[in-house]
């Protein structure tokens, strides 16, 4: 166990798996609390105990977090276990769909909005009064496709867009109150999203997102989630309103990059966290 957040209460949205899993786990083992939040339907009871098993300490918190009233639920449960709240992790968002948009979806586009926007908005908004007493902070998802725009994802890319700004904002505006705002925007990421049997992406878009990158490689979600942990941490106290890119240099790179890298860099690092639902993807729209 590390002490890089010893005594920090932390709240992960989008908590049981994917990248949330990897950040859930990581703070437990820097000594914080966890609240593992996330929809009814993912793993949060899992990770939690995963996390305990390891000498971690962790809740669930179940539920729809785009409405404001469960989003006040969440930290109201993380101040009643915990006493406090120290960080807030806007991890939660989907990525239900793929298409031009002429044949994008109104649904996925609601989706989107509700998910990736609304979620960071509602628990945002509800955590801030807590984190203004503790002078603690918010990282919230953002994507290297909400800097650059990419085809066939242009709604998804907006949305993350909005977060970037959003961000900000909120920075500029809680500096006054002694509260950090800051964004991680990963590029392709080893979770379901980027594989074309649990995510919208097709085969031609899978291996190019891949080959996009200077690494010639997906990031993994400890390696994303280490970013999270500066970011969240005492050590990132002079860092606000910053957009931090995990993207293997894909923003910098020029055509199909990753077919040259070294091979060296073409490996996943083994990493240290046990994650179980690193592929598991609840991406699809639903109603």
């Amino acid at each position: 166990m590390g002490n890089r957040l010893e005594g920090k209460v932390a709240i992960v949205t989008g908590g049981g798996s994917g990248i949330g899993e990897a950040i859930s786990k990581k703070f437990a083992k820097e000594g914080a609390k966890v609240v593992v939040a996330g929809l009814p339907e993912d793993p949060v009871e899992d990770v939690v105990k995963e996390i305990q098993e390891e000498g971690g300490t962790a809740i669930p918190f179940n539920a729809d977090l785009s409405v404001l009233a469960n989003a006040e639920s969440c930290v109201s449960l993380a101040v009643k276990q915990y006493g406090k709240l120290d960080i807030l992790i806007n991890n939660a968002g989907t990525f239900p769909e793929t298409n031009m948009l002429s044949d994008y979806s109104e649904e996925a586009f609601d989706y989107l909005l509700k998910n990736n926007n609304k979620t960071v908005f509602a628990m945002s908004k509800a955590a801030l009064p807590e984190l203004q007493k503790t002078k603690g902070n918010i990282v919230t998802a953002g994507s290297e496709s909400g800097i650059l725009g990419i085809a066939q994802n242009a709604p998804y890319g907006a949305t993350k867009g909005f977060n970037h700004a959003f961000t900000k904002g909120l920075a500029a505006e809680q500096a006054q109150k002694g509260v950090r705002c800051n964004i991680v925007a990963p590029g392709p990421i080893d979770t379901g999203w980027t594989h074309k049997e649990t995510g919208p992406m097709d085969s031609q878009m899978e291996q190019m997102v891949t080959k996009g990158t200077l690494m010639g490689r997906r990031g993994t979600p400890e390696e994303v989630a280490n970013v999270y942990l500066f970011l969240a941490s005492d050590e990132a106290s002079y860092v606000t309103g910053a957009v931090f890119p995990v993207d293997g240099g894909t923003l910098i790179a020029k055509g199909p990059a990753g077919d040259q890298a070294a091979e060296s860099m073409k490996q996943q690092p083994d990493g240290e966290l046990k994650l179980k639902h690193s592929k598991d993807s609840h991406t699809s729209v639903r109603k």
